[in-house]
């Protein structure tokens, strides 16, 4: 009897899986569901879109064809209950579907605008391609000035489009410094002079008190301390929460994440979850934890797609890592990347509303004492934590040349007893050290050379 495996999500999570179930079996009956129309696109690249950087085309990552080549069956539809003990998906239009195995790959959603005034006409948001869509329409027809606000990766670029698309754009943060949760000072800096240059405006230690509007559209801001900034858009990216109602209404546990063991199965049997709506044990911290990575939707969807058809493989979670390019920087964050960045109050905001293109590993305490160490010369920067004979996590701005070997030696967990005592704060001969230990690592591993 052919099985059907039900997939709810048509994002990198979901597509992924429904590849690799293909892949393992050619005759399974899989149906990708969405409220979504179209193919699966890249919601990173979103911000490049807005950017005028690519083409509409290019954020998809699948032709239309796609799907009926590989026999997949595409519903645009919303599910509105899943019933685990009859194995049924329960859609809007009134159809239920039977499953043998389910898997939610029901992504996470932009947290809306809090704010007086959240309603009106004008209020934006960059998590979607209809966001995007919507975006550059308003800009078509002559809105010129916005105002975002939000501490992480997402406002950032949502402020950096708005102005590429010629529109005056006032960024507002409640703290004194740009990402204050991931970036030091100095990194702050670095990436606040190249916003300036760009022409954006940064309001520090600014809230919104409420949205203005004439004739039920957006027509500015009043902040906390009583300045008016007229405006016709208002750039809400105050973080994302992961999609979870669907299957905590079906009794499925649910804490931050839909929790998963390490197969990605759910205290429901024969149904999974993969991508930001899971949450996942992670090594790193030794917690289960939430992220909003696009490699890890795709590296965990095909390991759900795997154990939907029996694999029984275990997902080993890697660690966290994103690239980005904010205001003309180029950024990566690699593992613990943010340890030690924040005060309690910003550790509690971030877990309240995480960035999308963000992690929980980030903000993750290594486990045991740590240090940092870091180099500086102009707008490049490399810090690294380290805890005992380990990098567990890497922030890198300008200069990319250390991403790679950061990336292996915190992703293999490489000992690095034979330089440990030679980074340290404000190091300039720091990026050469780590290359050249990385180039010998990489010559010797196969020994087993400096790995433990």
């Amino acid at each position: 009897m052919t099985t059907h495996h039900v997939i709810i999500g048509n994002g990198a999570a979901g597509v992924s899986a429904a590849e690799e179930i293909r892949r393992r079996d050619a005759s399974a009956h899989i149906t990708i569901i969405s409220d979504e129309p179209g193919a699966l696109y890249s919601r990173p690249g979103l911000a490049y879109f807005l950017m005028g950087e690519i083409p509409a085309e290019r954020v998809f990552c699948r032709a239309p064809e796609f799907y009926a080549q590989n026999r997949f069956n595409q519903i645009h539809a919303r599910v509105i209950s899943i019933d685990v003990a009859h194995r049924l998906a329960q859609l809007a239009d009134g159809r239920a579907l039977q499953f043998d195995t389910l898997l939610f790959a029901t992504g996470s959603a932009a947290v809306p605008a809090p704010f007086p005034g959240k309603e009106l006409d004008g209020v934006v948001y960059l998590d979607t391609f209809a966001n995007v869509q919507d975006i550059l329409q308003r800009v078509q027809r002559g809105d010129r000035a916005a105002v975002v606000v939000g501490g992480g990766i997402t406002a950032m670029e949502l402020a950096e489009g708005l102005c590429h698309r010629g529109v005056e754009t006032h960024y507002l943060l409640r703290k004194n410094a740009i990402w204050s949760a991931l970036l030091t000072d100095v990194e702050s800096r670095i990436v606040e002079q190249r916003a300036r240059a760009q022409g954006i405006h940064l309001h520090f230690n600014a809230e919104i008190a409420e949205i203005i509007g004439a004739h039920g559209r957006v027509s500015g801001v009043r902040t906390t301390s009583g300045q008016f900034i007229a405006c016709q858009m208002v750039g809400a990216a105050i973080g994302v929460r992961p999609n979870v109602a669907l299957a905590k209404n079906a009794g499925i546990q649910v804490e931050r994440g839909i929790v998963v063991n390490e197969f990605l199965e759910t205290t429901a049997s024969r149904v999974f979850a993969a991508g930001d709506a899971a949450q996942v044990f992670d090594h790193w911290s030794g917690e289960y934890r939430v992220d909003d990575l696009w490699p890890s939707a795709i590296v965990a969807g095909r390991f759900a797609g795997a154990n939907m058809v029996g694999a029984r493989a275990p997902y080993i979670k890697g660690a966290p890592f994103n690239a980005a390019l904010i205001f003309g920087v180029h950024l990566t964050a690699i593992g613990q990347a943010g340890a030690g960045q924040r005060d309690t109050n910003d550790a509690n905001e971030t877990l309240q509303y995480q960035s999308r293109g963000s992690s929980e590993v980030f903000w993750a305490r290594p486990g045991g004492p740590y240090t940092s160490a870091w180099s500086h010369n102009g707008d490049d920067s490399v810090r690294l934590v380290l805890r005992d004979q380990h990098i567990v996590g890497a922030l890198i701005l300008g200069n990319q040349h250390l991403a790679d070997p950061l990336r292996d030696l915190i992703g293999q967990r490489v000992d690095i007893t034979p330089i440990r005592a030679h980074l340290r704060a404000d190091d300039t001969t720091l990026a050469q050290t780590v290359r050249v230990f990385w180039e010998h690592w990489r010559t010797h591993r196969g020994n087993g050379a400096s790995k433990r």
